[in-house]
């Protein structure tokens, strides 16, 4: 808790207290109350206890560690592109994909002092990607922070009017700060993906679209990529992402973050799986579930 700036410690002690007493309602979020996450984790468990956690490994062990039922974690953002280091935390993390949910994103500009004095905003480095054209037309420059709502607990106790916070409107609410700008983007469709992580599968009895999350290596032969997407093709399975990393300074890109629409069970995926493994060094199922918002 020491890690977060003074003025959100607090409420930390609270909703961790509220989490502790019912670890099975718990539900973890990187970032400080108020944050983005914490809004979807209100949004999509309205019954659960919040339980906010410093970094995004934190969130992890907190639920491999029984202190929370499930975490929330932001994999992407329609503008920003994909969040740092989840795609290497996943699989390691020996969680398993139980949901998804979309948050729209508007940020605002909160502070002390005069809306004139501001030079500079802190917040995490996706929110300030996210309003760079509009921070550059204010002349502001961007100070990172690990998270939005814990930049705007930390300008609160800098208590230096040249620097405001980049956060969520609630965020002023909480921490006692000016609001001076609301409903700031660079792109109207600014949306983050979160995804839900659990110990255990949820029950595939859902009777709508569901979609699957999977990670893959090519082996070091020409067309690897080709042929290991080929079962997806053939087979009809809808492939919605698809994105490259690399690992360990290798260079080699040759490591596969991957959604696909239907589940384990369908026989055209059974079938595109089977031909996948058969492509790849590995493959790794990170989960099936429902869609909370259609493809395509």
């Amino acid at each position: 808790m020491q890690e977060f700036p003074a003025p959100a410690r607090p409420l930390i002690e609270r909703m961790s207290k509220a989490a502790a007493d019912a670890p099975h309602r718990a539900v973890a979020f990187q970032g400080a109350p108020g944050a983005n996450s914490h809004i979807a984790a209100a949004e999509a468990f309205p019954d659960g206890l919040p339980l906010p956690c410093f970094g995004f490994g934190d969130a992890i062990d907190a639920v491999r560690e029984g202190r929370a039922d499930c975490a929330i974690i932001p994999i992407e953002n329609s503008q920003h592109g994909r969040v740092a280091d989840m795609h290497f935390l996943l699989p390691e993390s020996g969680l398993v994909i139980t949901g998804e949910h979309f948050l729209p994103i508007r940020h605002a500009l909160m502070g002390v002092g005069d809306r004139a004095a501001i030079r500079q905003a802190m917040s995490h480095p996706q929110a300030l990607g996210q309003c760079r054209h509009w921070l550059a037309e204010q002349g502001i420059g961007p100070l990172t922070y690990p998270d939005t709502a814990g930049a705007a607990a930390r300008v609160r106790e800098l208590n230096d009017p040249a620097i405001a916070a980049l956060a969520p409107p609630k965020a002023a609410e909480l921490y006692g700060l000016t609001l001076f700008e609301t409903d700031i983007a660079d792109a109207d469709h600014n949306t983050t993906r979160f995804v839900v992580l659990a110990r255990e599968a949820a029950g595939q009895d859902h009777d709508g679209p569901m979609m699957t999350t999977l990670m893959f290596a090519v082996k070091n032969v020409p067309a690897a990529l080709y042929k290991a997407l080929g079962g997806f093709a053939t087979n009809g399975v809808n492939l919605t992402k698809l994105e490259s990393y690399q690992r360990e300074g290798s260079f080699a890109a040759s490591e596969f973050y991957c959604d696909i629409e239907g589940k384990p069970g369908d026989p055209a995926v059974d079938q595109a799986l089977e031909e996948l493994a058969f492509q790849t060094k590995w493959l790794r199922l990170l989960g099936s579930y429902p869609q909370a918002r259609k493809r395509g």
